[in-house]
């Protein structure tokens, strides 16, 4: 990927610091930031930028986070409104030490966007909510336009990958959405190349179908730092286009599968293609 510095990139860089947000672009080193900035196609990570888990595969810092910012939600809608953006991605690092997990703040950011900027449409990025009881539905319940949780890895993984996490735990939020609101488009990625193997990927999409995910993203893990879990192998462009074409057998309605997918990557296409393929069907 080239090194960011097109006008564009600075342009959205000094409205992102003007507003004081954080973006997990910037916190997990995305390799994307120069493409997607840009384009303006921001990726703002809420809730502080120190996340209460540990996963082994992430840059974000982790220990005990600030206070939540009240504010942060007029903030970004405002600067999603001078970004003039139509799709937006709002994610954020886990807060374990809320009563509700955050999900309070996440229906404020999509209730004061939808306020300030109706046209756009809303991607929202969340942690599990681990034993966060109600928060999954309050969020649902706020009907973001895609409701996106990763898996990141398979099962066997978890324990080394995502030592906070429970798989199935996981997988029960994705499928708790849809039953709150079965038209919210769900989305899930995975990272490849953590030493899963390829039968534990295609079981892991079985999954996701069960609990009746839309749309996945599968791309390959790159290790931040050399404390950071480390890379098993490099998977081959002809593999990811293998997966990606499984995944359409299995039903998925969109699929992004290749080395630099990341969750939000081309997230205001995709959604738009997302839409069409919902309709074309029910038509």
């Amino acid at each position: 990927m080239k090194a960011p510095g097109s006008p564009a990139f600075s342009k959205t860089n000094k409205l992102i610091q003007e507003a004081g947000l954080n973006t997990v672009c910037q916190e997990a080193a995305c390799p994307n930031i120069g493409e997607c900035w840009a384009e303006r196609h921001v990726t703002v990570m809420i809730l502080g930028d120190i996340c209460t888990r540990g996963c082994t595969f992430c840059n974000v810092a982790t220990g005990k986070p600030r206070p939540v910012d009240t504010d942060e939600p007029r903030r970004l809608a405002e600067t999603v409104k001078d970004l003039d953006l139509r799709h937006v991605v709002v994610t954020s690092v886990d807060r374990d030490d809320l009563e509700d997990g955050g999900a309070g703040h996440f229906v404020a950011c999509i209730e004061h966007l939808r306020e300030a900027t109706p046209g756009t449409t809303i991607e929202i990025l969340t942690p599990d909510f681990l034993r966060k009881k109600g928060a999954t539905e309050r969020v649902a319940r706020a009907r973001p336009d895609v409701f996106n949780h990763n898996l990141e890895t398979v099962p066997r993984l978890y324990h080394s990958v995502r030592p906070g996490s429970r798989y199935f735990g996981s997988l029960n939020l994705l499928w708790t959405v849809k039953q709150v609101d079965p038209t919210i488009f769900t989305k899930s990625g995975l990272m490849v190349g953590l030493g899963e193997s390829r039968d534990e990927i295609l079981q892991v999409m079985d999954d996701m179908r069960e609990a009746g995910v839309d749309f996945l993203t599968v791309g390959q893990y790159l290790q931040p730092t050399p404390q950071h879990h480390a890379i098993d192998r490099f998977w081959t462009p002809e593999e990811f286009k293998e997966l990606e074409t499984i995944a359409y057998a299995k039903g998925f309605l969109m699929v992004s599968a290749s080395p630099l997918t990341r969750s939000s990557h081309h997230a205001d296409r995709d959604f738009a293609i997302l839409k069409e393929r919902r309709e074309a069907g029910a038509a």
